[in-house]
């Protein structure tokens, strides 16, 4: 029998897309007649006309499934729920819909799949008319992830991969609510290879991930795979503790055997006040991050609802 590879594609707002990226899927998967294809695209709730249009292309196309979630979850849960609905592929390859992912890379990523590779990743090596801001909190981001959360992470990887079967069921396992799909995958090891590409400008619609998404996204991962941001509290808190100590030793030392005129009590009042007081709202605020995470953890609702399902066989909503 031949090698199922299921394409899982979340979108959101992708009507102007979806055809020519249908197209391009066809073109591409047709050279490659001695594996099975199927797509599956997650309508991530999207306000626009998607979910018709993925009607029609599901209507047209058997290897197309559609998952029309009851509501707009995020990227990172779009994603979870099409590769829990892909557990029968022999490969998984998760692409964006506004084809800055170019299908005619997947060769590429199965020909490095066949050769041994778990999880095939790739590095996007520019973006045509990319935002400098975006550009610079990108190599930021990855730098500090690197560095206090010990995965593997490199800068400017996409979620433009493909996964092994194996890896498809262990990511099963995972629970958290709070999650980064690629960080996920990241923290589970296997073996990892790497494809650079260059990535077009979006042509139609407009970017997923506000600024606002894009922040609130690498809080979730930050707090989600490290307990620096804690460790830097409480290093935090013992240096301002010493500094501001030697600090108010030093000005009583001065008031009571020195000049009286130079420090009042009440600068000294405000000296302290001002380190102990910072550094406990730093404290506070956070701490309320990781509260605030165990806290959805613990309530446990689903990770996502599915209104409708097209071209599956029937079966129970994955939670």
């Amino acid at each position: 029998m031949k090698q199922l590879i299921t394409i899982v594609i979340p979108v959101y707002r992708e009507v102007n897309n979806l055809e020519r990226l249908y197209e391009r899927l066809e073109k591409m998967t047709g050279t490659l007649p001695v594996f099975a294809w199927e797509y599956l695209l997650v309508n991530d709730g999207s306000p626009d006309h998607s979910l018709e249009l993925l009607r029609q292309l599901a209507k047209r196309d058997a290897k197309v499934k559609v998952l029309d979630l009851s509501r707009n979850f995020g990227k990172e849960i779009a994603l979870t729920a099409g590769v829990h609905e892909a557990t029968s592929a022999d490969a998984v390859i998760c692409m964006d819909a506004d084809l800055q992912h170019p299908p005619e890379l997947i060769p590429k990523l199965v020909d490095e799949w066949q050769k041994g590779g778990e999880i095939v990743a790739t590095i996007r090596t520019s973006i045509d008319k990319q935002p400098l801001l975006r550009r610079a909190g990108s190599y930021i981001y990855y730098w500090l992830m690197s560095k206090i959360s010990g995965l593997d992470m490199v800068s400017q990887t996409t979620d433009f991969r493909l996964y092994d079967k194996k890896v498809i069921v262990a990511f099963s396992k995972a629970t958290e609510r709070e999650r980064m799909f690629r960080g996920i995958m990241d923290w589970m090891g296997f073996r990892k290879v790497y494809v650079k590409f260059s990535a077009d400008a979006r042509t139609e619609g407009s970017a997923g991930y506000s600024y606002a998404k894009l922040y609130n996204l690498a809080v979730n991962s930050i707090t989600g795979f490290s307990l620096w941001p804690l460790r830097l509290t409480g290093y935090l808190g013992i240096l301002i503790t010493s500094v501001s100590g030697a600090l108010l030793t030093w000005m009583f030392g001065n008031y009571f055997f020195g000049s009286q005129e130079d420090y009042t009590p009440l600068a000294i009042v405000v000296v302290a006040n001002t380190f102990l007081i910072g550094i406990v709202l730093m404290s506070i605020g956070l701490v309320a991050l990781y509260i605030g995470t165990i806290h959805t953890e613990v309530v446990n609702r689903p990770l996502y609802i599915v209104r409708e399902r097209l071209n599956f066989e029937e079966k129970p909503d994955h939670t």
